[in-house]
């Protein structure tokens, strides 16, 4: 797939989730195979008023690149300035979120409530378009709710506006994150635009990336959830689509040894103490499936230190029969 100058052989990228997909989770993932990371979606207009933590998550590294920037917003001419800014940060694409079903973001009039009005929605993509000089996508939801799908509108909108791809997350704004995603709406999509669209939604391994692939057309799909606790998944889609070949999932000293590595290089990138809390959630992750899993997460929720962690691996390793990392 190729998106302005960015083109890729692989086959899944890493879905912008807020408070997962931070700077160091974006670099684990790319190592492991993701083709391209998305930011944690950024107020535009935080970043328009200087607010200090926007500018923040603005912040690329280069080993997560290539890499998109995601704003939202409901003004046109503030998204479009807000593109403006995260061009000192080199992105690869400017990402605008129509689909981020939390409250306080539609109550700020972006988001997924940019599905309820895709006049506005169109225009925002126009005048980011017009801004800056990096292609601009969109990701968007199927609708605002049940009785609202009106993904392929959009979608047609955002193309007319100037959108260089789509990616859909086949639920509705009502749905939030709940099953099933309705892949017939990607293919839907596809069928109604000429730009690039990403599938996403009810991925969970590389056998359902490739289902999506198969069953909708799509030119790419996009893991979220799924890569939580477990960024092989990328490595695991590349084989398995690229080379029709299984990839099992890392034992678990590997495994364990994985999280160490993340929780490391977070702790590099903001300390011990806000670090140790951050991958609290993380950690948990990384116990599904295990023996243990359940002592182990609680564990996790009262990790403070790297060395609670170690200790924490030491015991996960020792519970399921292999040596520590």
């Amino acid at each position: 797939m190729r998106i302005g100058e960015m083109e890729t052989d692989a086959f899944a990228a890493l879905a912008p989730m807020a408070g997962v997909a931070d700077n160091t989770f974006r670099a684990l993932c790319r190592r492991w195979g993701a083709a391209y990371t998305v930011t944690e979606l950024i107020s535009a207009k935080a970043v328009t008023l200087g607010d200090r933590k926007s500018h923040e998550l603005l912040s690329v590294t280069d080993g997560e690149r290539p890499v998109g920037i995601q704003l939202f917003g409901s003004d046109p001419a503030t998204v479009a300035a807000a593109a403006r800014a995260a061009l000192a940060h080199r992105p690869a694409f400017l990402d605008i979120n129509m689909g981020c079903p939390a409250p306080k973001v539609a109550a700020s009039g972006g988001g997924a409530l940019l599905m309820k009005e895709p006049a506005r929605a169109a225009e925002i993509v126009r005048a980011t378009v017009a801004a800056v000089d990096c292609p601009v996508t969109v990701k968007m939801r199927t609708g605002w709710d049940a009785d609202s799908i009106n993904a392929v509108e959009l979608a047609k909108r955002c193309e007319d506006a100037g959108a260089a791809a789509v990616t859909l997350h086949a639920r509705t704004r009502a749905q939030m994150y709940a099953p099933p995603a309705d892949w017939r709406m990607i293919a839907a999509v596809k069928r109604a635009v000429s730009i690039p669209v990403i599938g996403n939604g009810d991925i969970i391994d590389a056998a359902s990336a490739a289902r999506m692939y198969e069953e909708t057309d799509c030119d790419f799909v996009m893991v979220g959830r799924a890569a939580m606790g477990a960024p092989w998944i990328f490595a695991q889609i590349n084989a398995l689509i690229g080379e029709g070949r299984i990839l099992p999932d890392p034992p678990v000293s590997r495994r364990m040894l994985i999280l160490y590595e993340q929780a490391k290089d977070t702790v590099a990138a903001k300390g011990e103490r806000v670090a140790m809390q951050e991958m609290r959630k993380h950690a948990a992750w990384y116990m599904r499936g295990l023996r243990g899993a359940a002592g182990f997460r609680r564990r996790c929720g009262e990790l403070s230190a790297v060395d609670d962690l170690e200790a924490l691996i030491a015991d996960v390793c020792k519970e399921n029969g292999e040596n520590g990392v």
